[in-house]
């Protein structure tokens, strides 16, 4: 046997000998100190996070905090500017361009107006009547004043903006909503009368309205559980149905314009309003896609489907109106577009593409039908057609969207599920109890404002002053030279 067998035979006996005693080391161990069952073994303590990391990820949190909350804030505002675009210059024009010469100006002013007056009203207390906390009908006054209305967001309504911004994008709805009244009323009532009458709706029907719907606690608050959770988006029932409805009312209590509907009394100029439609179709997109409240996925959904519904409803109106009259008008077709509009908007976050177009096509036919047959069957004097396409456009979508809206889409708000569901059966009710209320609380709070305006100074201007036309008589000033 030569040295290296050697030297191996010895290294083994070596480990050898080295584990039996090693085994023998822990059997010995484990007979001395048995464990108890009650033990049980301990983690190893989680290796500490260096300071100078955790501050480079407290960092990088607050950075991606701040990202979104930029770029949600930066769509909010450009929402909110755009739906105020939709009453000046979008609305003015719109229905300006469909009055006669002579009254013009004064139907502009209507709502150049009330973008001044409403703005003071909410400031004071319109927003605290809204979105405040109170009872479910109107908010209290923990708000007035706009006290404690700074920089930090509400989580109520939008956890990634500012509650300056969600005011003031709110207020917006609230400066166009009183302003599509005026559009029955055009031609022939007090501009005094017309002041008094807007401050007095604002805080009768439309404060209530917009709390029971938007508002924390409010009795329609589908988000927040109310009591009868109906789904309105952006504002079917708040904004359409109250005005388009308050509207027929208003028309009815003043009667008809002197010389109607003997006396020709075609738009002026039908050009005015296709641009004012044009900027009532792009203003829109603030107004649906904008009550998101995020640039998120759910933005995305609702201005598709604003976009996709009007279109279907101009081609609606068009078509109809060119088998039944003969011609398709372009008057016919920017009113099919509004009429699209004012249909998707309680439906444009809860619906698809498809389903979308529907209710435009539906609101198309449905309100040519109203506006050319009906008005002329009972013959009342809505002057722009905004019942017949506020007020119907906005009960036939608040009922559709009980119908089509779909989880898949509205379980996006606000980045995470809301608990709502598909449209059925039981939401077509809850649908049609908020249109009952919100038509009963339009036709009796326009009544008796009315009735305080007629008192106060009187709500239609007098023959020689609607012969002469509303710019001069009201306001001194003419919009077109009416002897050239």
């Amino acid at each position: 046997m030569n040295s290296l067998s050697k030297r191996t035979i010895l290294a083994r006996l070596l480990l050898t000998l080295s584990l039996a005693l090693a085994f023998a080391n822990v059997t010995l161990a484990q007979s001395a100190a048995p464990a108890t069952p009650t033990e049980t073994p301990t983690a190893a303590p989680a290796a500490a996070i260096p300071a100078d990391i955790a501050k480079k990820l407290d960092d990088l949190d607050k950075a991606a905090k701040n990202a979104q909350m930029s770029g949600d804030n930066a769509w909010m505002l450009t929402s909110a500017a755009l739906v105020l675009m939709m009453t000046g210059p979008g609305l003015a024009l719109f229905y300006g361009g469909l009055v006669r010469k002579k009254n013009v100006l004064g139907t502009m002013m209507h709502s150049f107006i009330l973008m001044a007056t409403v703005s003071v009203i909410w400031a004071v207390i319109g927003y605290s009547l809204c979105f405040a906390e109170g009872s479910p009908f109107i908010g209290d006054f923990r708000y007035v004043f706009l006290k404690g209305v700074g920089a930090e967001p509400n989580g109520d309504y939008a956890g990634t903006i500012p509650q300056q911004t969600w005011m003031i994008y709110q207020l917006m709805f609230a400066i166009i909503t009183p302003a599509l009244i005026s559009g029955a009323f055009a031609e022939r009532m007090k501009f005094s009368a017309m002041l008094l009458f807007m401050t007095l709706w604002s805080f009768i029907v439309y404060f209530p309205m917009a709390h029971m719907v938007w508002g924390k606690g409010g009795f329609f608050n589908a988000v927040a559980g109310g009591v009868v959770p109906a789904w309105d988006f952006a504002g079917g029932t708040v904004v359409h149905i109250t005005s388009g409805v308050s509207a027929l009312v208003c028309a009815l209590y003043l009667g008809k314009r002197k010389g109607y509907p003997n006396e020709s009394m075609r738009p002026h100029s039908v050009v005015l309003s296709v641009i004012g439609a044009c900027l009532l179709w792009v203003g829109w997109f603030g107004f649906n896609a904008g009550s998101a409240l995020n640039a998120g996925p759910l933005a995305s959904s609702a201005f598709i489907v604003t976009h996709f519904a009007t279109a279907a409803a101009v081609l609606g109106w068009m078509f109809i109106e060119w088998m039944v009259a003969g011609k398709p008008s372009v008057l016919g077709a920017i009113s099919g577009a509004v009429a699209g509009l004012v249909a998707i908007t309680p439906a444009s976050g809860f619906v698809k593409p498809m389903p979308a177009m529907l209710i435009g096509f539906a609101a198309g036919v449905v309100c040519y039908l109203m506006v050319s047959k009906v008005k002329q069957m009972f013959g009342y004097d809505d002057a722009l057609d905004a019942f017949g396409v506020h007020g119907i456009g906005g009960t036939l979508g608040a009922i559709l969207t009980g119908v089509f809206a779909t989880k898949e889409v509205n379980d996006l708000r606000m980045g995470k599920p809301m608990g709502l569901v598909d449209g059925d059966a039981g939401q077509v009710v809850n649908q049609l109890i908020a249109v009952a209320i919100s038509w009963g609380l339009a036709i009796v709070g326009t009544l008796v404002i009315l009735k305080i305006c007629d008192l106060v100074c009187g709500v239609r201007v007098n023959s020689e002053d609607e012969t002469q036309g509303l710019d001069l008589s009201m306001h001194g000033e003419e919009g077109y030279n009416l002897e050239s």
